[in-house]
């Protein structure tokens, strides 16, 4: 609880200042107008009621001077007063992106932990060498023609089909329907939705594929084999294939559908979990309903945690290009050569240009919610959502639902769309994917768990069943970054190992979207 408003307190009892260079504070309660903090030896009188996420000036900045969180610009000053209330009317979004890069930039390999100390799991392995967190009968519509039917095979196998005493290795019968794949331009379109349902197919939580087609569309069974094939990626795994056209239609395909299914349970069910390596897992970082405290808490200690796998050998991938608008420059400046450092501008001036052709513009993409929480423009968003990356080198950037070549963390081209972007993380090889959200976000996946980690205490208390972890307590000044971070690392291993489910796995939140109307070539 913050003393009352007329008595001169030390900053840290209402506010946040993140780093020494910053010249606002963050609020972390309400600040009355009217109270007086202590900074070192001065005292500051806060001009306006301070909402929490939102920031005053903890000096005067006077008009063309930069605004400063994360010892980083954050707008120009309008004219601010000791004391404001940092807001559009006092500052712009003009900030200035530094993009040089030496030559000889080279970022140092993180500080391994040898490979005896390294955490471990219990997972499926696999026959390709990855290691599976579950281990589903997966249904996959080729395209939008066959989803009906797919979603018809998945809800009626699992009603009557699927029973867990019976099959206790495996995890359901779930469909992932879709609206691509027939009526639409042939080129990446085709290839992005082709190479997203082949990682799916593939991807290492799921032990037995039913594909399903219509017949005639652009993407049938055939074009789907063809695309396997000619990636020479065999599925190890039980596979089945069933055509509606040549199957007579909706009852006929879903009566084969079931029959497929009922033959796969027995056989998907002889794999059970092993110890693997902690090194084995690859997570995916994700926002989504941000606020003013998701980039002081919930972000830094996903990041934390992320540096901990990375730290023990593993994969870390983050998405959402146009929330790194802003923040580039950081991520090129931790890159591992300068070839990897363009490689990072690239592929934000490629979605600047690509959200061009739409009449969009990256600074725009705040939403309302988030500006509400203290998000005022898309630097400070894209500075706390870079965060959850950590702090480890960026080893590579690869295009939406493309696998990294190796361990570390990874960029993934890819929208701020929750629905797209998840899937584009599993796709590209997480097995599950942490989500921080201030505000409050229910979403899952199909395949993979979805972990929401909360910004705030309030909003995890109002939505618990949604909700697995909070980092509250940083902004109440009870934990640390580092130990929620270490929490957050303990629960993706337990998640990961099947002691536990995540909540969107609880409610069954399957969402599933592909974005592929777009070239992502790098």
């Amino acid at each position: 609880m913050a003393p009352v408003a007329s008595e001169a307190a030390p900053l840290s009892a209402y506010a946040i200042q993140v780093d020494a260079r910053d010249n606002v504070a963050v609020a972390r309660v309400p600040v009355p107008r009217g109270t007086r903090v202590l900074l070192g030896e001065a005292t500051v009188e806060v001009l306006d009621d301070i909402t929490p996420g939102h920031r005053f000036a903890l000096a005067a900045i006077p008009e063309g001077q930069f605004v400063r969180q994360y010892g980083q610009p954050i707008g120009t000053s309008k004219g601010v007063a000791l004391g404001a209330l940092i807001s559009r009317a006092n500052m712009s979004n003009d900030v200035p992106v530094v993009r040089e890069l030496a030559d000889d930039l080279h970022t140092p390999a993180p500080d391994y932990v040898p490979e005896a100390q390294r955490a471990t799991f219990m997972g499926y392995h696999r026959p390709d060498g990855r290691v599976g967190i579950r281990n589903w009968v997966l249904i996959v519509p080729t395209s939008m023609c066959a989803a009906h039917e797919a979603v018809q095979i998945a809800t009626v196998a699992e009603f009557t089909l699927f029973d867990r005493a019976k099959y206790p290795n495996v995890d359901g019968v779930v469909a992932i329907p879709h609206n691509k794949g027939c009526g639409c331009s042939d080129g990446s379109n085709i290839e992005v939705m082709l190479r997203t349902l082949a990682a799916y197919a593939e991807h290492p939580n799921v032990g037995g594929v039913v594909f399903i087609g219509l017949g005639c569309e652009k993407t049938n069974l055939t074009v789907m084999e063809q695309y396997l094939s000619d990636l020479h990626r065999p599925l190890n795994k039980p596979v089945a294939r069933i055509g509606i056209q040549e199957a007579g239609g909706t009852q006929g395909s879903v009566k084969r559908g079931l029959e497929a299914v009922e033959a796969m349970l027995p056989v998907v069910d002889q794999i059970t979990r092993q110890p693997a390596p902690i090194s084995k897992l690859s997570l995916g970082v994700k926002c989504g309903g941000s606020d003013g405290f998701s980039g002081l808490s919930a972000n830094p200690a996903l990041g934390r945690a992320a540096d901990e796998l990375v730290r023990q050998g593993g994969t870390v991938l983050i998405t959402e290009v146009p929330e790194f608008c802003g923040a580039e420059h950081i991520l090129a400046w931790r890159a591992r050569d300068a070839e990897t450092g363009r490689a990072v501008y690239a592929m934000v001036d490629w979605y600047k240009d690509y959200a061009a052709k739409f009449g969009t513009v990256l600074n725009e993409n705040p939403s309302p919610g988030n500006v509400a929480g203290g998000l005022l423009n898309i630097t400070i968003k894209s500075l706390g959502a870079i965060a959850k990356a950590g702090t480890t080198r960026v080893e590579g950037v690869v295009g939406y639902a493309e696998q990294p070549p190796g361990p570390g963390l990874y960029l993934m081209q890819g929208p701020g769309y929750d629905q797209e972007s998840t899937p584009g993380l599993i796709a590209s090889g997480a097995q599950l994917v942490v989500f921080t959200t201030g505000r409050g976000t229910t979403i899952g996946n199909a395949i993979a768990p979805v972990l929401k980690l909360a910004s705030n205490n309030a909003i995890y208390e109002r939505m618990k069943n949604d909700l697995d972890l909070s980092a509250g307590d940083i902004i109440d000044g009870t934990r640390s970054i580092d130990e929620v971070g270490l929490e957050v690392f303990e629960h993706v291993r337990r998640v990961a190992s099947g002691e536990i489910l995540g909540k969107s796995e609880e409610n069954k939140h399957r969402e599933f979207q592909v974005w592929a109307e777009q070239s992502v070539s790098l």
